[in-house]
């Protein structure tokens, strides 16, 4: 979703069933109806190993849903009622199989069977066989998550998950990190991020995370901490022009790290969104000191341009605004409607709030945006460099300061009951996202 803050979504997103792994989704059960009493063909135990087998077999994926399903048809088949103990708050992937368990309540062994046997029979039947792989074709680069070029002194790196909406895995922050780390160092003069596909990013993925230590998940809240913390400094440190070629929605993490970099070109059908609240967490990529201090003034400085003679309404609106709450009084409330209440952006609106530098039609936005980029190229690369440098030097040791207190923030976040409450209401919602 949204970030590395989505840590605690993580830990209940990914459950193999047999031989399926598929991201877990906490699914309204009442969906899947049950036989809980008919006459009918009693299944017998061949039957059932017969069916968990099948579902070995099976190559496409039936839904979070239905596997969650088989798991408590299985467990109640074969053990009968559930009678263990209900696992904490924090240990989400279990909680929702103990609950699928459990919901069966004293559905009887031989009856639970026969769901079992019924429900792989119709899903088998329903199934198509599977499409042989399509090779790459020539040039292609395939299994990339990340793609890093470097043309005409522009270093560039691609979300490369259109599928998924190119949501960041945890090694893509890795790979992330050593990108930019190279980058700093190439002869490109911009280094450029952007996405392949309909989505510039979406965020965290949400099956980052699910492996929770003996140490529980306070070892992995801190460690993920630790890792956003390193991941967000390589932006703040990174000493060339960097620039987002936002192509498309962009959520979360993908959001609030552009206040780190120098220009922000968007297509006119990118949004932005930071579901913070929604989710029970709190910002990061140190958007709680940079939207602040972006967001607001483009818009007021339009108004008043906009608002001369023949149009004194406008002008007198903007001045009472100014005179009566402060210019940085209405910035923060530009930047709080976002990160504390998960207000989506179109494209003209975070331009005009300064979010964006510029919005181009989707049409063009590809031509246009490169043309230019690679005329800044043409500029001299020291000079270049040495202005960056003059301009964010200041604040750079605010920006370090603001990351850490962030990501000790997000860390009891991930920990508490309120974000983990949050966090399942929005994966049983998900499809609306």
């Amino acid at each position: 979703m949204t970030t590395m803050a989505q840590v605690i979504c993580g830990l209940a997103r990914r459950w193999c069933f047999g031989a399926l792994g598929s991201p877990l989704q906490v699914p309204c059960l009442q969906a899947l109806p049950l036989h809980l009493g008919r006459t009918a063909t009693r299944a017998s135990q061949r039957d059932l190993e017969n069916a968990v087998h099948q579902v070995k077999l099976w190559k496409k994926d039936p839904g979070n849903e239905v596997k969650l399903k088989l798991y408590a048809l299985y467990k109640q088949a074969t053990e009968g009622p559930c009678n263990l103990p209900k696992p904490g708050m924090m240990d989400l992937v279990n909680k929702a199989k103990w609950d699928a368990w459990s919901a069966l309540g004293s559905l009887p062994k031989e009856t639970a069977r026969e769901n079992y046997v019924d429900l792989v029979s119709s899903l088998s039947a329903a199934s198509e066989p599977p499409s042989p792989a399509k090779p790459a074709a020539d040039g292609e680069q395939a299994g990339g998550d990340l793609v890093v070029t470097s043309e005409n002194h522009i270093t560039t790196i691609t979300f490369n998950r259109p599928a998924k909406k190119n949501a960041i895995t945890t090694q893509m922050y890795q790979d992330i990190m050593l990108a930019l780390q190279a980058a700093s160092k190439d002869d490109s003069v911009l280094t450029v991020l952007t996405g392949n596909g309909e989505y510039y990013c979406s965020g965290n993925d949400l099956t980052n995370f699910t492996d929770i230590p003996p140490e529980g998940p306070e070892e992995k809240a801190r460690t993920n901490a630790i890792l956003l913390r390193e991941f967000v400094d390589c932006f703040i440190d990174f000493p060339k022009p960097l620039v987002a070629v936002v192509n498309g929605p962009a959520v979360g993490i993908s959001v609030t790290l552009l206040g780190l970099f120098d220009l922000v070109y968007a297509s006119d059908r990118a949004t932005f969104h930071t579901p913070f609240g929604p989710l029970g967490l709190s910002p990061e990529g140190c958007s709680s000191y940079t939207f602040p201090k972006m967001m607001g003034p483009s818009k007021l400085s339009r108004t008043k341009v906009g608002s001369r003679a023949g149009e004194g309404g406008c002008q007198s609106q903007a001045t009472v605004s100014l005179q009566g709450r402060g210019l940085g009084q209405l910035v923060f409330l530009k930047a709080a409607e976002m990160l504390i209440f998960g207000r989506k952006l179109t494209a003209q609106e975070a331009c005009a709030q300064g979010l964006v530098t510029e919005v181009f039609p989707d049409s063009t936005f590809q031509k246009e945006v490169w043309t230019r980029l690679r005329a800044y190229t043409k500029l001299p690369p020291n000079a270049v460099r040495t202005s960056r440098e003059v301009m964010r030097s200041k604040g750079r040791e605010r920006l370090h300061a603001v990351n850490a207190e962030e990501c000790g923030a997000l860390q009891q976040r991930w920990l508490s009951e309120e974000c983990t409450s949050a966090v399942v209401r929005f994966l049983s919602r998900r499809g609306k996202l």
